[in-house]
């Protein structure tokens, strides 16, 4: 969860006569974090004041995640913690944004009346206008949600500039300035927003939309204002990093792109997200593989390995595809870092796919591993199938893989003693200096900590594996 940090403001526009403070919480994922800062930067440039604390703010706007039910409960008890605030007399007014405000509206608003307003993303490009009329007592009417998919043809080449009449979030609507919320040197940049892929336990696509990329004019202007900010590595982010440029007539934009953001001036590392395997392609591969200034890493959403659970999920691969997927990736980059995340007790999940799923673990040597027990998430296909198995057996089944995903990753960690490898410092306190490595993503794929380093925030440095904890690191710093 992140709030935001004092920023001056600029270009203000009907300030009025005491200007209004606002905090905005963050919770959820990197694209979230792109979003927050899009509104902070809108909001700054329409006179608010943009304050750390909740307890300081006139208004409290919080970013919602509406992925998965522990998510949903984070942005609710958040919501109702920064309410408990007014009895104090500040904040004044408590604001629901993101994902789960889109994705539930009027909902949300009736259920949750300690919230002052639900917004959904069509709110965003008047965003200042509106939290000035909430926090002025106006009344405002929450939408009913609908499936964002609608609002674009479904075939990309369909879509041509209809993208310019919409609000996508993080996409449409006025150019917004952008303001940086952390001042950490990595930051996420936001390739696309949507999905047009139809995976049966996913709503993600419903209120997120279908997928519209960023031109890469767009996505090179904001890469080089963010290396002016201080930005060391840039984290690219979207819903399906493959199928970027797609709508854009260009399937193979993001190998075309990739050299063009690494030789910003200021830029260390590029970094890409979420990548899905069966539109994962050879030059794709090449690209990030051997690209200077890429970071060899490979985020794929395998979700399970059976072929037949796949099927369910309206995905595609199996063992043998995605094993193969990974032996082209080492080939050319032994040492690359590859992540994964996998659903375990999705319906109809037998013993004998629960065991093909553990087999292609064992085999895979992944870094990380995030596991999911399944559960049934509103309006999408796999909360009717039959087959659901018991509670107490998802529990069951998720556990059992956890505990060997635990195994495995520190077992792959181990593998990297010996390794050199090039950590970006993030955090130096009490003598302790921490980074990330190439092969680790930010925030959920472990730590690299330097022995008797003076290395300080925002340094590369290169650095020999020589033990480790876990997913975690421990490396000398070379000369």
């Amino acid at each position: 969860m992140t709030t935001s940090t004092d920023t001056p403001t600029a270009g203000r526009s009907h300030l009025p006569d005491e200007q209004l403070s606002v905090a905005l919480v963050t919770l959820g994922c990197a694209r979230n974090e792109v979003d927050s800062e899009e509104l902070a930067g809108r909001l700054a440039a329409d006179g608010f004041r943009l304050v750390a604390d909740a307890e300081d703010a006139d208004t409290v706007v919080v970013n919602t995640c509406g992925f998965v039910e522990s998510a949903k409960k984070d942005s609710v008890d958040t919501l109702l913690e920064a309410a408990d605030l007014k009895d104090g007399g500040r904040p004044q007014a408590v604001v629901a944004v993101g994902c789960l405000a889109e994705r539930y509206g009027k909902d949300l608003a009736s259920s949750l009346p300690e919230a002052d307003a639900v917004l959904g993303f069509d709110d965003y490009p008047d965003i200042a206008a509106r939290l000035r009329a909430i926090v002025a007592g106006e009344a405002h009417h929450p939408h009913t949600p609908q499936d964002r998919r609608r609002l674009l043809p479904i075939t990309p080449v369909e879509r041509g500039s209809s993208v310019d009449d919409i609000s996508v979030p993080g996409l449409g609507g006025p150019r917004a300035v952008r303001r940086r919320l952390e001042g950490g040197p990595m930051a996420p940049l936001k390739l696309a927003s949507g999905c047009d892929r139809r995976c049966s336990f996913c709503a993600i696509p419903s209120f997120r939309g279908s997928f519209v990329s960023r031109r890469p004019s767009d996505v090179l202007g904001e890469a080089v204002w963010l290396a002016g900010e201080g930005v060391k590595e840039l984290f690219l982010v979207s819903e399906n990093s493959t199928s970027y440029g797609k709508d854009l007539g260009d399937l193979r934009l993001l190998e075309t792109l990739l050299p063009e953001l690494a030789a910003v001036d200021g830029i260390e590392r590029v970094r890409v997200s979420y990548l899905q395997p069966a539109e994962t392609r050879p030059g794709l591969v090449e690209a990030i593989a051997s690209t200077p200034g890429v970071a060899p890493y490979f985020d794929l959403s395998f979700q399970h390995a059976s072929g037949a659970v796949l099927r369910r999920m309206r995905r595609f691969g199996d063992p043998e595809q995605f094993l193969g997927l990974l032996e082209r990736i080492r080939d050319l980059a032994p040492d690359a870092g590859i992540r994964s995340n996998v659903i375990v007790g999705f319906p109809g999940e037998t013993e004998e796919d629960l065991e093909t799923l553990c087999d292609f673990l064992v085999e895979a040597r992944l870094d990380v591993t995030g596991v999911f027990g399944y559960s049934d998430e509103d309006g999408t296909e796999a909360a009717t199938y039959a087959g659901k198995l018991d509670d107490d057996e998802v529990r069951a089944r998720t556990a059992h893989v956890s505990d060997l995903v635990e195994e495995l990753t520190a077992q792959r960690a181990a593998e990297r003693v010996g390794e050199v490898v090039e950590v970006l410092v993030e955090s130096v306190a009490d003598g302790s200096v921490a980074g990330r490595a190439a092969q680790q993503g930010p925030e959920v794929d472990g730590t690299t900590y330097l022995t008797d380093s003076r290395a300080v925030v925002g340094d590369l440095v290169r650095a020999r594996v020589v033990e480790t904890e876990g997913v975690d690191l421990y490396a000398e710093e070379l000369a």
